[in-house]
This record gives structure tokens, C-alpha cells and sequence, in this order.
């Protein structure tokens, strides 16, 4: 080839490089593809694909926008090339992420009132768009139901709704507790925003009052608990707290307290016929509901799910107890707190769900039952026909004195949510007990009659005249009939019959340091000075051999008795037992505390014996059986 040919197709190839389009391909691995797809301003920090989409059908790109942020807004709103999905859900993403900034900002200038102003703002115009787009565009929610757009935007006007809520709360709490006590409606002016509502739907079970804060339950994490459990939808989760603590002096005349911890779900409405009329206007309505009562939630004629956090709640009502250093306390009677049976409500009571009654076992306490609670609460079909009531009682006492009490604060509680005891929760109750629980709960559903009166009556020799007197003393405590309203019970690990473990030489130590409460110690004292005649001499050893450690003996008269009780005709039983012995036979096992011989009882629907020491209640194998069972309990009342 010549010279000039050279030069001439250099010359045509120089013309023609401009009008050329040169595409190359390359790869990107999954986790890029799902990254470039998904990511957007809550998961990465940068926009979503979608958003620099529509940023560069405007002509401008995420970071001219970042210098600019209005102008790029106002050139969104008024583009022609976007649809009103593109152009509602960039905005909703950018109003975020100047949230997000602000928010950044205020931790370097935290008493900037004015930046927390515009971050509240930025948190309710992000919302208010996402709201548009979610219910105002051409298309319903449902024929986007599998876009990764639609749900980003769902997450970017819960998030917004949730940051909005708790900051809305924070700033005009005051006002918010005088609107609570007089009309329970009311109309905070943010400038430019007017936020009307009700808080009766938020305060829930706490009628009057107002909590002390909310508290995001995204902002959340447990130690302890193995899942958390939730439901998709639309709404901020969030937990109302009214109180710092669990535990702590109650008012003796209510041995009840519902959930100073309710787990809430918010959401903010904004009124309008059109796109146009919701991002002109500055109405905000602001709604609370209570997620265990509420499924879904009709916005504009259309019936979405509503966004819950069923674990949040709870695990923080855990933390915050106090239960752990307050059950040992209670054990050796210095508990300062805790006298009597108290009944914890896992939520706001409910006239239509059974009642599920977990009783702990010795020296513990509700946490006991952390993750056994926590995977009832996540199966969503016994979640909507259960409630949990934990109880909560002084381990020191002697088991007659709590089979009593805690009976009378069961029915307290029966009694004042449903008077009439005409209510679905009146009836077909499940008692789950574990440990010293576990023989409670089965005193509670067993028929005495006589029969330990008559244990009484002969293993002591009582005159004629103190016969009468001490009978209406002891009665209460060895005369009972099966509660009516428990038709199962769940015993787990229950030394039904006692152990040797309360025989050795700690377990010994332990009950020496065990005091009784003065009322109870005085009502023992009555029944030892009646129980033998005065030349015996012997209502002080008698005194001392009562509490709730040598109750579990084996050798104990109390237990080796009532471990003959019938159980009630109406209740049908079921056995879990850990086995720590895998050496021995079944029949000569233990779970390390309690023996299989004492733990097994006749008549059983099923028994399940678990490779487990004696906390077997916490294995997900037991947790997997108490589940079934309580299925089971559903399908026989339908």
C-alpha cells in the first residue's frame, strides 16, 4: 500500500469515528448484579440505579444533583421525559438522602434547632412522595407487587415515617401529654406542616397516659434471642415504653401489669384526590395501631398489609427487667419487690385469644421462657390465637402458699379483663410449667378433696379441739378443686414426685439462707403450734422445714402427696423431660436435676424426652413439641 493510500485511509477513519458506536461487553459477578439492582440510599448511601436513571434523562447525574439538591428536584418535577413512578420515587429517594445528610449534620451541631427542623421536614416530604407513589400513580401496588422499585420505595417511606414519628414525639412530647389528658386528639403546627391525630389507638393498652418515649424497633438487636420476628408491610415499627423498668414495688391490689413495652406499628397519611393535591398540601394524619389486632390497613380503597415487630417488645421488656438479679433475691427472701404472683400480659389483653400460662421454674423467672415465647409469637397462626401471660412469683414460698396465690391471681386478672367470663380468654386456657412451674401448674389443674387434709390428719396426732381451728387455717392451702378455665397443660422437666438434688448439700445451704415473707412466716407459724400439741414442743423445727427448696424433695411429705392428686377429666397433659444421663436407662435417668421416674406421669398425651440438662425447655427440640402441641390444641377446639 502506498503512502498517500495510507494517509488517505487514516483521513476517512478519522471522519468516521465520531458517528461510530463502539459497544464492548464485559461480566459482573451476582453480587455486583444484585448490588447495582438493589442498592440505593438506605443500603448503600449513594442512589438507587433507578434514581440516576431518571437523573440523566434530566440531563444531570448524583453528583451535580449533590451540589444542587433543589434545583435537581425542581428539574425533576418539571421534566417531561420521566413517568409519574420515576419521578415520585426519585424524589421520595433524594428527600432521604437530604435527611439523611441533615441528620449526619446535627451530630456535629446537636443543639441546631433549626437543622432538626429541616430534617424532620426532609423526613415528611420523603414520605409524602413515597405515599404518592405508592397510591396516586396510574398503577396499584398490586401490579407492581414484584418490582424491586415498589419496594424500595415502601422501605423509604416506612423509614422516613418511623425517623418523622420518633422526632415529632421528641420535640412536642409536652403538648402531646396535655392533648392525652384532656381530649386524646391532637394538631401540632411544624411549620409548614399541620400533623393532626389520635393517640388513643397509640397508647393502646395504657389508656390516659402517654409513653415515655418511642423507640425504633429497626434500632434493635438482642442477645439471647435466637429470631426476630416480624411482618412485611407499610408503617413504622415501633416500640411505646411507659416504663424504665419491670420490675419494681406493684400495686398489690392489681397482681397484673400489661406490657409496659407494646410493640406499635405508625403510619402517616396525606389527604388528596391527586398526585397534584397531596405534594401541594401540608396535612399530615397521623396513625397508631396495635400490629397484634391488625393485619392490614386500607389506604384509598386498596387493603395492603401493615408493617409489625413481634419481637422488639418483648426483647426489650427482657433487657430492661431486672428479672435475673431480682429472681435470686426473691429466692432467699430479700426482694424488695416481689411478695406475690405477679401476671405479665404479652400484649394488650385480647377477649379472643386463648391464653397461653408459663410458670417459671425455682430461683428464675419470666426470661426463662425468653425464646419459647419469642417462637410462639413468630408463627403467625398461633400468634393470632394465642396470647402469652407469664407469671412471675416469689420461688421461696412454700408450693402450697403459691399453688393458692398464684390461682387467686390468675382469676383477679380473668376477672377484670372479662368480668362475665363469657370471652374466648376465659376458656380452653394452656398451662405451660417447667421445673417447680411445672408441678404449680399441675396442682392447678388436680382435685384434692380430702386427701391432703387427710395426709394431715394422720401424719400428725391433733386433738379434737385444735382439729376445727387448724383445718380453717390449712384449708385453703390443702382443699382445692382443678381451675376450670386450663383444658391442657404442658409439664416440662417437673419433679412431680421431687428430687434427691434437694436433699445434697448446696441445695441444703441454699435453704438455710431462704426467708419467708413476715405474713407467710406468721400463717406458718399458726399451723406448726396447731399441728403438734404444746408438750411437743416442735413448731420450730416444723417452722424451718418449710420452703420451697425442701417442698421438692423427694422425702418431703407435701409433694410425695399431691403427687397422687387426679388430674381434672377436662385437661389433657403433655410430658417434656431432658435426659443428661444417656448412659443409663430411661427409666434411671435425670436431666442432672430432676429424675425421669419423678418427671413421667400416667395418662399423658404424648412425653418427649430430650438429650438435655435440666433448662430443656430452651432446646429447639422442646420449643418444636410446644408448638405442636399447641396446634393440636387449636385443631381440637375447631
Amino acid at each position: 500500500m502506498s503512502f498517500f493510500t495510507r494517509i488517505a485511509l487514516a483521513f476517512i477513519v478519522a471522519l468516521t469515528l465520531p458517528g461510530c458506536a463502539i459497544v464492548s461487553v464485559g461480566s459482573v459477578s451476582s453480587e455486583d448484579y444484585l448490588s447495582a439492582r438493589r442498592g440505593d440510599v438506605l443500603t448503600t448511601g449513594t442512589l438507587s440505579s433507578s434514581a440516576r436513571t431518571a437523573l440523566q434523562v434530566i440531563g444531570t447525574d448524583e453528583q451535580r444533583c449533590n451540589f444542587n439538591t433543589g434545583n435537581c428536584r425542581q428539574s425533576l418535577i418539571a421534566s417531561i421525559g420521566l413517568s409519574d413512578e420515576q419521578r415520585l420515587s426519585s424524589l421520595a429517594e433524594l428527600w432521604l438522602q437530604e435527611a439523611l445528610k441533615n441528620e449526619e449534620a446535627q451530630k456535629l451541631e446537636p443543639a441546631n434547632d433549626a437543622l432538626k427542623a429541616a430534617t424532620l421536614s426532609a423526613y415528611l416530604e420523603s414520605a409524602k412522595h413515597a405515599y404518592a407513589y405508592l397510591f396516586y400513580t396510574g398503577r396499584t401496588p398490586d401490579l407492581r407487587a414484584l418490582e424491586d422499585r415498589q419496594s424500595q420505595v415502601r422501605d423509604y417511606y416506612n423509614f422516613s415515617t418511623q425517623q418523622a414519628v420518633v422526632g415529632l414525639f421528641n420535640r412536642y412530647r409536652d403538648q402531646l401529654e396535655k392533648s392525652v389528658s384532656e381530649e386524646k386528639t391532637y394538631l401540632l403546627d411544624f411549620a409548614p406542616w399541620q400533623i393532626s391525630g389520635s393517640t388513643a389507638g397509640i397508647s393502646l393498652s395504657h389508656k390516659g397516659q402517654l409513653p415515655n418515649e418511642l423507640v425504633a424497633a429497626s434500632s434493635l438487636t438482642f442477645k439471647g434471642l435466637r429470631n426476630q420476628y416480624r411482618r412485611d408491610g407499610l408503617g413504622a415499627e415501633l416500640v411505646a415504653v411507659f416504663a424504665n423498668s419491670v420490675v419494681k414495688r406493684e400495686d398489690e391490689n392489681k397482681p397484673w401489669s400489661e406490657t409496659p413495652f407494646p410493640s406499635i406499628t405508625v403510619m402517616l397519611r396525606f389527604p388528596g384526590n391527586s398526585i397534584e393535591t397531596v405534594l401541594a398540601g401540608n396535612r399530615v394524619e397521623l396513625q397508631g395501631f396495635d400490629p397484634h389486632r391488625n393485619v392490614s390497613v386500607d389506604v384509598r380503597g386498596i387493603r395492603v398489609p401493615l408493617a409489625a415487630n413481634f419481637t422488639s417488645g418483648y426483647g426489650l421488656w427482657l433487657a430492661r427487667s431486672g428479672f435475673a438479679q431480682e429472681s435470686l433475691l426473691s429466692l432467699i427472701g430479700r426482694s424488695e419487690t416481689l411478695e406475690n404472683p405477679r401476671i405479665y400480659l404479652m400484649q394488650p389483653f385480647d377477649p379472643n385469644r386463648r391464653v397461653i400460662l408459663m410458670l417459671h421454674g425455682l430461683a428464675s423467672s419470666p426470661e426463662a421462657w425468653v425464646n419459647v415465647a419469642n417462637e410462639v409469637l413468630g408463627d403467625e397462626e398461633l400468634r393470632q390465637n394465642f396470647q402469652i401471660w407469664q407469671v412471675y412469683y416469689p420461688t421461696n414460698l412454700p408450693l402450697p402458699f403459691n399453688n393458692r396465690a398464684i390461682r387467686d391471681a390468675v382469676n383477679a386478672t380473668l376477672e377484670n379483663f372479662d368480668p362475665n367470663g363469657n370471652r374466648r380468654a376465659s376458656s380452653n386456657m394452656v398451662l405451660i410449667g417447667h421445673s417447680m412451674g411445672g408441678v404449680l401448674a399441675r396442682l392447678m389443674v388436680s382435685n384434692s378433696g380430702d386427701q391432703l387434709w387427710e395426709s394431715v390428719l394422720a401424719r400428725y396426732n391433733i386433738s379434737q379441739q385444735r382439729e376445727k381451728r387448724l383445718r380453717q387455717k390449712i384449708e385453703p392451702y390443702v382443699v382445692f378443686n382443678a381451675m376450670p378455665q386450663p383444658t391442657r397443660a404442658i409439664f416440662i422437666a417437673a419433679p412431680h414426685r421431687g428430687t434427691p438434688y434437694a436433699e445434697n448439700r448446696f441445695a441444703r445451704f441454699v435453704s438455710g439462707l431462704i426467708r419467708l415473707p413476715a405474713t407467710v412466716l406468721s400463717r406458718v407459724t399458726e399451723i406448726g403450734q396447731l399441728l403438734v400439741s404444746p408438750d411437743e414442743a416442735a413448731d420450730e423445727p416444723l417452722v424451718g422445714a418449710i420452703n420451697s427448696i425442701k417442698n421438692l424433695s423427694d422425702q418431703d411429705p407435701f409433694v410425695q402427696e399431691s403427687a397422687k392428686l387426679p388430674i381434672s377429666s377436662q385437661v389433657i397433659y403433655h410430658s417434656i423431660m431432658g435426659n443428661d444421663t444417656p448412659k443409663l436407662t430411661l427409666v434411671e435417668s435425670s436431666d442432672g436435676v430432676v429424675p425421669y421416674a419423678s418427671a413421667r406421669l400416667d395418662g399423658v398425651a404424648s412425653e418427649l424426652v430430650v438429650n438435655s440438662w435440666h433448662s430443656v425447655q430452651e432446646t429447639p427440640e422442646a420449643i418444636v413439641e410446644i408448638r405442636r402441641i399447641l396446634h393440636e390444641h387449636l385443631n381440637a377446639l375447631r
